[in-house]
């Protein structure tokens, strides 16, 4: 039988901004953590970087809230960042005393005690980490203390499907268990996404499969808006070889030093920025593109050889090793490297607290726009996000929530009129051919013709998505494409109605920043009506 159950929290996701909201709140409160994915496939685990915060008496707040605003183009919520750099140090403080490994064993340390790099947009050195393996080391710290909370349980292998609205407030949700094969109810008083970005939406990603959109989706498909969904993040570095899937390259190695080079060894990122390899990632990401296209080439290199061996095999451990899976010794050879899909800086729209539209709904990290990235998240600013923004809806919840109240009885999932697919090649087609003009069309560099042809061919997959899900039982594979096309046609209406370059979203059709649209990009489900025919069509 399928399973019905009722929690006071349940939390969508069991990353880093999961299981963070999750160690945040109280320990008689009863929490359900669904997780669709193990720890080590989420976008967090594989974060290299690390944590921005500012921690040395050269820096400042106001320092670190500036870079961040220029890197943003001029989109961030200023408020809000300023809330999460002042938020910094405390959470690393917090996390310090949960265990975590951060760097603090060499000589070059900080007065604080840890290790600081800098990376691309920071004036300063204000990156904690651990090594180039943070989020690996954040996400098994956060998993070891979320297992031994009595009150914390998680669901393995379980796929949100839709949020339950009932009336104006989410009051559960449906999802699909692997192991059973059912579809079970969950009913709660507060439900949490944390279910990361979408950057599958893409052929080539630096994310792990999971990142398929779906709180987005979910939200939108319950009433949310969403904001600024045209930005998505490519990073520069990605180790371009066919067996390792996109694997990234830290931005630290160019905060310590890297050169990106053309095949010839010809330095070229001074020709585009003065800032060089350390200018954002937009610009980086651009200038890679540009040159490979004007060149005609797979790839460009970054070269960090002319550090020591020593110096590279310490601070770059995790990506020493995995270079050399493929015979390339970074110490005495430069890396292949091109940009890949990274990171979703628009999302669920929610307020300071993490509440989205949706009453009992809340959103954190990746899958919500907080105003915090504005048109370019700056780096290492991702997973501070995600543990200012947990440790704030926790807060929250902990000061509104009633538990006295009886939770309204949820249907459950009815599938009498549904049949066992014999079609499973429609999914991997449609997968296949989103992902495909996606990358085509709605890349680095966008023109309107290119996004007019990607949202005809989004539309098109859409209806044939909604029909399969009409018709045959579900499948992690199916909710994930229905979810990824719903964030495909986000992305395309958002960069359609954005008329200038600003940030990540760059159109050969307005190469130029307007102000005209120092604003974020809202999308409104419930003014549907509004946008013309065409575009109207999720």
């Amino acid at each position: 039988m399928p399973l019905q159950s009722k929690f006071d929290i349940i939390i969508v996701g069991s990353g880093a901004a999961g299981l963070s909201a999750a160690l945040h709140l109280p320990t008689s409160l009863k929490i359900a953590i669904l997780a669709k994915t193990p720890g080590e496939q989420h976008s967090s685990y594989w974060a290299q970087g690390g944590i921005s915060a500012v921690l040395e008496p050269e820096d400042s707040i106001d320092q670190h809230t500036l870079d961040t605003i220029e890197a943003g183009a001029g989109l961030c919520d200023a408020s809000v960042v300023e809330f999460c750099a002042a938020a910094g140090r405390q959470n690393i403080e917090w996390l310090a005393d949960l265990g975590m490994p951060f760097s603090r064993d060499r000589q070059d340390v900080s007065s604080s005690g840890f290790h600081l790099t800098r990376e691309g947009g920071h004036s300063r050195r204000r990156v904690v980490h651990a090594a180039d393996a943070t989020g690996k080391a954040l996400q098994q710290t956060l998993e070891a203390h979320a297992l031994e909370r009595n009150n914390i349980r998680i669901f393995n292998q379980h796929v949100a499907i839709d949020l339950i609205n009932k009336q104006h407030k989410c009051a559960g949700l449906y999802a699909f268990n692997r192991k059973s094969q059912r579809v079970d109810v969950f009913r709660a008083r507060k439900i949490i996404l944390a279910t990361g970005g979408a950057s599958k939406v893409y052929l080539y990603t630096s994310n792990p499969d999971g990142s398929t959109g779906d709180g987005i989706a979910m939200a939108w498909r319950a009433g949310c808006r969403v904001a600024n969904m045209e930005f998505i993040q490519f990073h520069p570095t990605c180790l371009y070889h066919p067996e390792a899937k996109s694997f990234l390259i830290t931005e630290a190695i160019r905060g310590e030093g890297g050169k990106l080079l053309l095949p010839d060894g010809e330095r070229f990122m001074p020709r585009f920025d003065e800032r060089a390899e350390l200018a954002p990632r937009d610009i980086v990401a651009r200038a890679i593109d540009h040159e490979m296209k004007r060149l005609g080439i797979d790839c460009v290199y970054l070269d960090i050889s002319h550090k020591s061996r020593a110096f590279i095999k310490s601070h770059f451990p995790t990506i020493y090793k995995r270079c050399l899976d493929f015979d390339i010794d970074i110490t005495k050879q430069s890396i292949p490297v091109v940009p890949a899909a990274h990171y979703t800086c628009g999302g669920v729209m929610v307020d300071m607290n993490g509440r989205t539209d949706l009453e009992n709904l809340y959103a954190v990290g990746e899958v919500a726009y907080s105003g915090l990235h504005g048109a370019n998240r700056m780096a290492s600013n991702s997973l501070l996000e995600c543990l200012v923004f947990s440790q704030a809806a926790a807060a929250n919840i902990t000061a509104e929530i009633d538990t006295t109240t009886a939770l309204p009885a949820l249907e459950r999932w009815d599938e009498s009129k549904v049949t066992d697919s014999d079609e499973d090649i429609v999914v991997a087609h449609n997968w296949d051919e989103l992902r495909r003009f996606m990358w085509d069309y709605v890349g680095i560099v966008r023109t309107n013709k290119r996004l007019e042809r990607a949202l005809h061919r989004a539309d098109l997959l859409k209806s044939e998505i909604n029909e399969y899900y009409g018709n045959y039982k579900v499948s992690p594979d199916l909710l994930e494409l229905r979810n990824l096309v719903v964030v495909a046609e986000l992305i395309i209406r958002s960069a359609l109605m954005r008329k200038e370059s600003r940030g990540l979203h760059f159109t050969l059709d307005y190469p130029e920043s307007s102000d005209k649209f120092l604003a974020p990009t809202i999308l409104d489900p419930s003014q549907l009506k509004k946008i013309p025919a065409k575009l109207a069509s999720i």
